[in-house]
C-alpha cells in the first residue's frame, strides 16, 4: 500500500499557520508483510517538490500517470522508521509499483454540504504489480484501488470523524462505504457500487456495526447485513486518531473483505496528538 500525503495531517503545516502547503509535502509508503511492516512518511519542503501535469516528485520518490493514460507508475525510495519489536534502526525501502485500472470513474463527490471537501475514487478497482526487495521473492501482484482527496479547509473544521471501507464484490464490481459525522452532528452516509463499465450506483448501506477498538481506543464501525456480524481480520495501523484494518462483512447477502479506515478528527486536533505526530512523520527540508 502506498499513498501521497500532502499537508492534511502535518503538524508542521498546522504550526506554520497553514501557509505554503507546497512546503509541507510527503510521500507516505506503508508496506505490510509477515514478520514486520515498513512505514515511511518524511515531510519535505518545496525544494524537494516537482510537479508537471503527468508527474509528481517528492524527494527520491515519484508518481507518473502512464504515457498511454492507462494507469499509474510509482517509484519509491524512502527511509522506514524504527519500530518497537521490528527494527531498532531506520532502513531504506525502495521499489516500483504499477497500477492498471479495471474500472475507471470520472465523478468527483462532495463529502460535506458546502463542498469544502471532495473525494474522487479514480480507479475503484485495479490490478497492481509491486517490485521491491522488502517482500519475499522480490514482489507480488494483486488487487488495487486509487482515489484522490482534496479540500480547502482542515478536516477537523467540518468533521468529527468518519469510517471508510472498500472491497471487491464478486468478480465484477467494487463497493465503497462512507459514514461521516459532520461537526454539527449530521451524518453523511454513502454506499457506492461500481460496475466494470465505470457506472456508479447508489445503494443504502446496511446498519452500522461497531468494530473492536485498538490499543489507542479509536472507535470504528462498518455496514453489515442484518443477521450477520463483521469480523476484523487484521489490524494494519493503530494510532491515536486513525486506524486501518482488513474487515470481512456482508453486503446485500454477499460476503466482502474490505480495507477499512476510521478517522477521529477530534483526536487529530488535540495538541498532545500533534506533538506525537513527528515521531511518525519527521521533517527534512534539504533538497
Amino acid at each position: 500500500m502506498i499513498a501521497f500525503i500532502g499537508s492534511v495531517f502535518s503538524p508542521y503545516y498546522h504550526w506554520a499557520g497553514r501557509k505554503a502547503p507546497q512546503d509541507h509535502v510527503a510521500f507516505n509508503v506503508a508496506l505490510y508483510r509477515p514478520g514486520g511492516n515498513g512505514w515511511a512518511m518524511t515531510e519535505r519542503g518545496r525544494k524537494s517538490l516537482l510537479r508537471t501535469p503527468q508527474r509528481l516528485c517528492i524527494g527520491n520518490s515519484r508518481l507518473d500517470y502512464a504515457k498511454d493514460g492507462d494507469g499509474l507508475e510509482i517509484q519509491f525510495d524512502e527511509m522506514a522508521l524504527p519500530w518497537p519489536g521490528q527494527r531498532l534502526l531506520p532502513t531504506r525501502i525502495s521499489g516500483a509499483i504499477r497500477i492498471e485500472p479495471e474500472i475507471r470513474n470520472h465523478v468527483v463527490i462532495e463529502l460535506d454540504p458546502h463542498g469544502h471537501h471532495r473525494w474522487w475514487p479514480v480507479f475503484p478497482r485495479a490490478r497492481i504489480s509491486v517490485e521491491s526487495d522488502f517482500f519475499p521473492g522480490g514482489g507480488w501482484q494483486g488487487e488495487a484501488y486509487h482515489d484522490f482527496n482534496a479540500g480547502d479547509r482542515p478536516l477537523e473544521t467540518d468533521f468529527d470523524g468518519w469510517d471508510w471501507a472498500r472491497g471487491q464484490v464478486g468478480s465484477e464490481a467494487a463497493a465503497i462505504l462512507y459514514d461521516a459525522v459532520l461537526k454539527d452532528g449530521r451524518r453523511r452516509t454513502l454506499g457506492l457500487s461500481f460496475s466494470t463499465d465505470g457506472t456508479a450506483a447508489d445503494f443504502t448501506p446496511p446498519p452500522r456495526h461497531p468494530l473492536p477498538r485498538g490499543l489507542w481506543g479509536v472507535g470504528g464501525g462498518i455496514g453489515c447485513d442484518a443477521g450477520a456480524l463483521p469480523q476484523l481480520l487484521c489490524r494494519l495501523e493503530d494510532t491515536p486518531f486513525y486506524s486501518r484494518a482488513l474487515v470481512r462483512t456482508s453486503l446485500e447477502g454477499v460476503p466482502v473483505t474490505m480495507v477499512h479506515e476510521a478517522l477521529n478528527c477530534r483526536r487529530l486536533a488535540n495538541p498532545m496528538v500533534r506533538l506525537m505526530l513527528p515521531f511518525r512523520m519527521p521533517r527534512r527540508t534539504s533538497a
